[in-house]
C-alpha cells in the first residue's frame, strides 16, 4: 500500500453545502451511496482526515498557538488580515471567519467518521484481511476522538452526532455538555486502540495507529485531570518500544526525510499539488523579506509575518537550548517601522524542496514521543511522584543539549519546568493555548503578555488583550447561532 502522503492526492468527496454543521453534505458521502469494495473503504478512510489536514494548515495554528503567549504577528495593518489580529488580541466576535471554518471542517471530518463506520458492518461487505476493516475502524474513531477534542477544547460543548443523519434531523440537534463530549471521546480512543490492536499487520506510516490512539487517550486524560488513568494510558506507549526521541531535534523538521520514528501521529503534506501542500513558511516569515526566507522571490509574502515568536518565547529557552535555533530563525531587514533589525520567525517549517512556488511539504506533528514524555512526567508529578517523574523530563532535556542533572525539585518547582519544557519542545506546534488553559494559567500568563506586546506596538486594536474568563472559550459561529439556534457561549 502507498503511504497516506500519496493517496490522499485522490481528492473524493470535495463539495459542501451550507446546511447544519456540514453533517449532510451535497458529496459523495449521501445516502444513496453504499460501500462494498475494500478499497473504497480505504479511499472513505482516507476522506476522514483530509477536513484535518485542511484546517491545520489554514486555521488550527491561528487558534492553538497564535493565541498563546508563544506567537504575534509581525504587522497586523499591513496585513489586513482582521480574523488572525482579533484572535491574537483576544478581540472576538462570533461572525469571526477562523473560528467559522474550523467548526464547519470539524463536523466536515465528523461527517466522513460517522459515514465509515456506520458502513462498515454493511451486510456484503468483504475485505481480503479481516485487520483492513479494523484498520478502517479505528481510524473513524481516532479521527472522530480529535475532531472532538479539538472543537470541546476551543467551544466547549458542542452538538454531539455519532451517527449520520439527514438534515431535518440535523436542526434539532442541540449542544451537549463538555463531559458528553469528552465522554464520546474516551469511548472512541478506547475502541481505536482495540481496533487498531489487531491492525498492526497493515500498519502504514502517515496513518494513524495503535500507538497514536493510545497517547491521544493519555492526552485526553491528562486534560481532564484524570491523571491515574492518564498514566496507564502513556505508560503503554512508552512500554511498547515502538517510539524513541530521534537525537538530533532539528532532524523532526527535515521535509526530505519525514519523520516516523519520534512523530507518533502528524497530518501529511506533500509539494506534489497545491491542494496536499501548506503554505507555513510563506505565512510565518517576515512580511518584509521578499524571497530571502522562503527561496522563492516569485511569490508575494506582504501578508505574512504571522506566528512570529515573541521575545518571551525566546527567552524561555536556556543558554545551550539547542532547540532555539532550529524553532527560531532571524532575518535582518525592514521592520514595520522601517527600522533594519534582527526579526525573528519560526523557522520549524521549511522552504519547498522542489516546488517552483509556495507548495511546501512538511509534516504537522500533532503527538511526539517526546510530548508523551512530558505528559507521563507531568501526571507522575501530580500523583506526587516527583523523583520519578524526573528521568522522562531529563529525556527530552538531554537531545536539547541540557544534560546538567535533575535533582531535588518540589512538585511546584517540577511543574514549572515541565510547563517550560513543553513550551519550547513544542512551540509552533499546536500545544501552548491548550497547556495553559488545562493548567490554569491562561488568563495570568496571557494578561502578562499582553502587556508587553500593547507597550511594544502601537498599531494593536483598542481593547487588545483584555482577557476575561468567559474568552477561554471561543464565541459559536454567527451561522451556528442565527440558522440553527445554539445556545452563545457567555460574553458574545
Amino acid at each position: 500500500m502507498k503511504k497516506i502522503a500519496s493517496i490522499l492526492l485522490i481528492c473524493l468527496m470535495t463539495s459542501c453545502s451550507n446546511d447544519f454543521l456540514e453533517l449532510y453534505p451535497e458529496d459523495s458521502l449521501n445516502e444513496g451511496n453504499f460501500y462494498k469494495s475494500e478499497v473504497e473503504f480505504i479511499l472513505l478512510a482516507n476522506g476522514c482526515y483530509l477536513p484535518m489536514r485542511d484546517y491545520e494548515k489554514n486555521q488550527h495554528w491561528v487558534l492553538a498557538e497564535l493565541s498563546s503567549d508563544n506567537g504575534t504577528q509581525q504587522n497586523n495593518i499591513r496585513t489586513g488580515e482582521a480574523s488572525r489580529g482579533v484572535i491574537d488580541q483576544f478581540i472576538l466576535g462570533s461572525d469571526n471567519a477562523a473560528y467559522r471554518d474550523f467548526w464547519n471542517l470539524s463536523y466536515r471530518g465528523i461527517t466522513r467518521c460517522n459515514k465509515l463506520l456506520s458502513e462498515l458492518d454493511r451486510e456484503g461487505v468483504t475485505f481480503s484481511k479481516q485487520s483492513y476493516k479494523d484498520r478502517c475502524a479505528g481510524e473513524a474513531r481516532f479521527l472522530r476522538a480529535l475532531y472532538y477534542f479539538n472543537l470541546v477544547r476551543q467551544f466547549g460543548g458542542v452538538p454531539l452526532v455519532d451517527k449520520p443523519i439527514t438534515s431535518q434531523e440535523a436542526v434539532n440537534i442541540q449542544r451537549a455538555t463538555e463531559d458528553e463530549i469528552y465522554a464520546l471521546i474516551i469511548k472512541d480512543l478506547q475502541e481505536a486502540v482495540t481496533h487498531f490492536s489487531k491492525a498492526s499487520d497493515v500498519e502504514e506510516a502517515g496513518r494513524a495507529n495503535q500507538w497514536a490512539a493510545q497517547g491521544m487517550l493519555g492526552k485526553v486524560y491528562l486534560t481532564r485531570k484524570q491523571f491515574t488513568e492518564a498514566q496507564q494510558a502513556l505508560s503503554a506507549v512508552i512500554s511498547a518500544g515502538k517510539y524513541q526521541l530521534l537525537p538530533s531535534y532539528a532532524d523532526l523538521f527535515d521535509p526530505s526525510k519525514k519523520d516516523y520514528k519520534e512523530t507518533i501521529f502528524a497530518i501529511q503534506y506533500s509539494e506534489s499539488s497545491a491542494e496536499v501542500a501548506n503554505q507555513f513558511i510563506f505565512l510565518f516569515a517576515p512580511h518584509t523579506s521578499g524571497g530571502a526566507v522562503t527561496k522563492r522571490p516569485n511569490i508575494n509574502i506582504v501578508g505574512a509575518g504571522w506566528n512570529q515568536p515573541t521575545d518571551d518565547l525566546i527567552n524561555a529557552f536556556e543558554p545551550g537550548d539547542t532547540r532555539k535555533d532550529v524553532a527560531i530563525g532571524y532575518w535582518t531587514g525592514l521592520d514595520w517601522d522601517n527600522q533594519v533589525r534582527p526579526i525573528p520567525y519560526c523557522a520549524k517549517y521549511k522552504p519547498p524542496l522542489t516546488a517552483p512556488d509556495n507548495r511546501a511539504g512538511d509534516n504537522l506533528p500533532v503527538l511526539r514521543y517526546a510530548d508523551v514524555l512530558l505528559m507521563y512526567a507531568e501526571v507522575l508529578n501530580e500523583q506526587g511522584k516527583a523523583s520519578e517523574a524526573l528521568p522522562y523530563v531529563q529525556l527530552v532535556r538531554n537531545r536539547a543539549g541540557l544534560t546538567s542533572p535533575l535533582s531535588g525539585l518540589s512538585k511546584t518547582e517540577l511543574q514549572d519546568l515541565i510547563a517550560n519544557e513543553r513550551r519550547v519542545e513544542l512551540c509552533f506546534e499546536n500545544h501552548r493555548w491548550y497547556d495553559l488553559k488545562r493548567t490554569g494559567k491562561a488568563i495570568e500568563v496571557m494578561t502578562a503578555h499582553g502587556q508587553r506586546e500593547i507597550a511594544k506596538k502601537p498599531y494593536l486594536y483598542d481593547g487588545a488583550y483584555t482577557l476575561t474568563p468567559n474568552k477561554l472559550l471561543a464565541p459559536i459561529p454567527n451561522n451556528e447561532i442565527l440558522v440553527n439556534k445554539l445556545t452563545q457561549n457567555p460574553g458574545y
